[in-house]
This record gives C-alpha cells, sequence and structure tokens, in this order.
C-alpha cells in the first residue's frame, strides 16, 4: 500500500476580509424566503402525508437560490450568520422538515470552514455560489463506536488518492444533495479527516429512510460509500483528537449545528401557533360549566387565557434563542479573536436555547391539537417530537449546570 499521500490537512483559519454582518442583502433574501414559506405552506399537510423524498421541495429551493445563497460570507458571497438563520426559521414556520434540510446544508458550508483552511474552505465556497450545490452528510463527535465495532468510515490511501468505504446515516436531504460532508478514519494515521464527495461519484448509492414519525419530507436516509475515489482536493482539513488540541474556532462547530436546529424548532413553534391562531379564529368554543353556549373566540376566556400562555412561551423561546444566535454570530464575525473559554460559554448558551425551545415545542405542539383539532396539525407535534429525539432537556440542563458549576468565575 502506498503512503504518498498522506492524512494531514492544513489547520482550520477562519477567512478574514469579510462583509459586515447583516450584509445589504438581508431585505430581499428574507422576502426570498417569505415567498418560498409560503409556497411551502401551501401544500405543506398533504407533501407530510405523502412523506416523499424531497425532490420537488428541493426544487422550489434551488429555483429560489436559496442554497446558493445560504453559505458562510466572503467577498461577494454568502450570508451572515443572523441572516442565515432567520432564513432558516423563515421556511422552518412553514414546513419544518424543510427548514432541517436548509438549516444542514448551511452548517455544512461553515463546517467547511470549521475544520479547513482559508484556501480549502474557498473553493467548495466559491462553487456553491455559482452553481448552488445542496450539502448533506454528517460529520460525527466521535468515529469510533462506542462498543468497540471501528469506525463507519474509513479512508484508504492509494498514492495519489483515497479510497472511502462505510456508510453513514444522513438526517437530510439524502437522495437529492449534491456532496456530502462525511468524516472518516484514514486507515494508515488513524487521523479523523473531513471529506466532500459528490453524488454522483461512482461507488455512491443511497437508501431513503421510511415510515418516520416526524420531518418526513426532510429526506433522512442512508448513504453507502463502496471504494469511493476521494481525491487530495476533497479533503476539508483534520477533526481534531481531543478538546485540548481542538483551536477555539474549530470549537464552535457543534455549538453551529445545535443553534441552527434551535431555529428550526423555534420555527415550528411559530408556524404551530400561527395556524392554531387562525383555525381557532373562526370556529366556537364550548365550555364545560359556566358558559354552556358557543361563545366567539374574541369573547372566549379559556381560550384567550391558552394563547396567552402559549404566545409567552414562543416569546420566552425566541428571545433565548436570539441572544445565543447574536453570540455566535459575534464570534463568527471578521476580526474576531476567540480565547479557550468562549467556546464553551457559548456551548452553553446554545445547550440552554435548546432546552428552553425544545421544552416549548413538545408543550406547545400538543396544546395547540386540544385548541383547534383539524387534520394535518398534529404534523408539527411529530415534528418536533423527531426534531428533539436525539437532545433530552435532562442532558441539557446538566450540561449547563456542569459548565455553571464547575467553571472557574473569570472576573
Amino acid at each position: 500500500m502506498s503512503t504518498a499521500l498522506s492524512c494531514e490537512a492544513p489547520s482550520p483559519t477562519p477567512e478574514v476580509s469579510l462583509p459586515p454582518i447583516d450584509s445589504p442583502g438581508r431585505p430581499l433574501l428574507l422576502r426570498t424566503a417569505r415567498e418560498v414559506a409560503d409556497d411551502l405552506a401551501a401544500d405543506a399537510v398533504d407533501r407530510d402525508h405523502a412523506g416523499k423524498p424531497p425532490v420537488d421541495e428541493a426544487g422550489r429551493l434551488r429555483d429560489a437560490g436559496l442554497p446558493a445563497a445560504l453559505t458562510p460570507p466572503g467577498r461577494g458571497r454568502g450570508t451572515d450568520w443572523r441572516t442565515g438563520c432567520a432564513v432558516i426559521q423563515e421556511v422552518a414556520a412553514a414546513d419544518s422538515a424543510i427548514g432541517e434540510l436548509l438549516a444542514r446544508h448551511y452548517v455544512h458550508g461553515w463546517d467547511v470552514r470549521f475544520y479547513g483552511s482559508a484556501d480549502r474552505a474557498s473553493a467548495p465556497e466559491r462553487t456553491a455560489v455559482h452553481g448552488g450545490p445542496l450539502w448533506a452528510g454528517a460529520v460525527h463527535a466521535s468515529a469510533a463506536d462506542p462498543a468497540g465495532a471501528g469506525p463507519e468510515l474509513t479512508l484508504t490511501p492509494t498514492g495519489a488518492a483515497y479510497l472511502l468505504h462505510g456508510t453513514r446515516a444522513v438526517d437530510t436531504a439524502v437522495t437529492v444533495a449534491d456532496q456530502f460532508l462525511v468524516d472518516a478514519v484514514c486507515t494508515v494515521t488513524g487521523d479523523v479527516l473531513l471529506v466532500r464527495v459528490p453524488a454522483d461519484r461512482p461507488g455512491v448509492s443511497v437508501e431513503p429512510a421510511t415510515d418516520r414519525l416526524g420531518q418526513r419530507v426532510a429526506g433522512a436516509g442512508t448513504v453507502a460509500f463502496d471504494g469511493v475515489p476521494v481525491d487530495a482536493p476533497q479533503v476539508i482539513g483534520v477533526r481534531p483528537p481531543d478538546e485540548e488540541a481542538t483551536p477555539p474556532f474549530t470549537a464552535l462547530a457543534p455549538s453551529a449545528l445545535r443553534l441552527a436546529l434551535a431555529h428550526v424548532g423555534l420555527g415550528i413553534l411559530h408556524g404551530a401557533l400561527a395556524e392554531a391562531r387562525d383555525l381557532s379564529r373562526n370556529t366556537p368554543h364550548h365550555h364545560r360549566t359556566h358558559h354552556p353556549a358557543a361563545l366567539p373566540p374574541a369573547e372566549d376566556p379559556d381560550l384567550l387565557l391558552a394563547f396567552g400562555e402559549l404566545a409567552s412561551a414562543t416569546h420566552t423561546a425566541t428571545a433565548v434563542v436570539e441572544r445565543a444566535t447574536d453570540t455566535l454570530a459575534a464570534a463568527l464575525a471578521p476580526g474576531a479573536v476567540l480565547d479557550g473559554d468562549q467556546p464553551a460559554d457559548i456551548a452553553a448558551l446554545v445547550a440552554t436555547a435548546e432546552s428552553v425551545t425544545t421544552r416549548a415545542a413538545l408543550q406547545l405542539t400538543a396544546r395547540v391539537l386540544e385548541l383547534a383539532d383539524t387534520p394535518g396539525l398534529d404534523r408539527h407535534w411529530r415534528n418536533a417530537r423527531t426534531l428533539t429525539a436525539h437532545r433530552s432537556p435532562a442532558h441539557l440542563l446538566r450540561g449547563i449546570g456542569d459548565h455553571y458549576l464547575n467553571t472557574a468565575y473569570r472576573h
């Protein structure tokens, strides 16, 4: 076996000379996102019921230019973090499955920058802007199976290239993605490398998931790599072996994904509440005892109380998520200098946003079914359950508590 091609890549370096946060194109992009959301909302119930791969939906996104726009900001291209999250939330309010698809696409673009050098990141970013490819994949926190079964994906150097083997579960766009971003273990050095693989490469095959509880049109499934050639330029970078060896900028990667998905959850909150409100406005409600007659919604005290509680929970979650978004946006801003403690502080803030949003989404989507029992409204609850299934509120709260109790006071 030839080892002329090493399993090494340049250290991650944030790109410089970026445009200011909240770029001038923000109003136009948000208007486009609202138009796409309106289009998706019109047939959201039917598409959720059908549960087909998001071929049509991906076409709508491409026609609107959203995959091309949702890339990290650079000279004359890309979208700042605040605006990107606003676009994700807008689309998620109409269809959270497509919101998640966009969220993961956007964060994969940032992963290229988190783990690669500016030179390594610039080529795929330029391609993303001009060609508008849709990204999918999964970058794991751990390469090996906990039971010792070994890594899911391996890279074998073969002189001038690599061969990629294995399978990986993917949460979105498995059948419609143009590029897959995955991490794999080098069989020679044991380094964990991030690589991008065009979906049309020989040896790439996909299997869509079926019978999902929620997020049915997100396009989840499995991608298999059977000796897929990977050229050296497709290697984005090396994932650091442990927390101590991780540069502060790279350490922001997990928080970016979690916060983008929190915006999807926030979209579910806003979408479910607005849909229930619109349905309830024209539906009289009966009370068991003191109001035996039907009351107009505007005069129904129990209905007003219920929507007041749900709206307050939504406003609270929005405020917490926006604070985390502003903090991470500042860390991602051009010229930002991070110390070793900031990624952990940001991670705790993001975990707070996740915890508040998860609880609110699960409670609100269940409650609106009691307020407006209409076919299709249940999809919000199913989507919230599926989106948050891997993020237990108790686990998030323990992490927040550990950070609060065990992080040294730095004032």
